[in-house]
């Protein structure tokens, strides 16, 4: 595998896996919505504070949300919300798994 397409690849798993938890996928939809701070999201997600900053903290670090400080909170949005076409691909996927698991289940009755 050449060096560049290596380093690509590398990249798209660094931003893949900052998405590979339940509680970062459900930031990104909400962000995708609207801006939000984090007391909003601790409230939606029902965790602690530390733990959504962390979650935020992570997927900024792979580049899906920027952070704007306004007075005394940060209110974080989505960088890219074309993000979102991607997770409605992942929706025709499990929707082809489900289809793929009912036609199995009908040949074993």
């Amino acid at each position: 595998m050449k060096s560049t397409i290596k380093t690509r690849h590398e990249a798209r798993a660094k931003i893949i896996k900052a998405m590979a938890h339940p509680s970062r996928l459900f930031i990104i939809e909400e962000l995708s919505r609207r801006e939000c701070c984090v007391h909003e999201l601790t409230e939606m997600i029902g965790a602690d504070t530390s733990t959504v900053s962390k979650h935020l903290s992570v997927l900024k670090n792979a580049g899906l949300v920027t952070d704007e400080k306004r007075a005394n909170s940060i209110f974080y949005s989505l960088r890219c919300p074309c993000i979102m076409d991607f997770m409605s691909c992942l929706e025709d996927v499990l929707s082809a798994n489900a289809k793929e698991h009912a036609n199995i289940l009908k040949c074993c009755k």
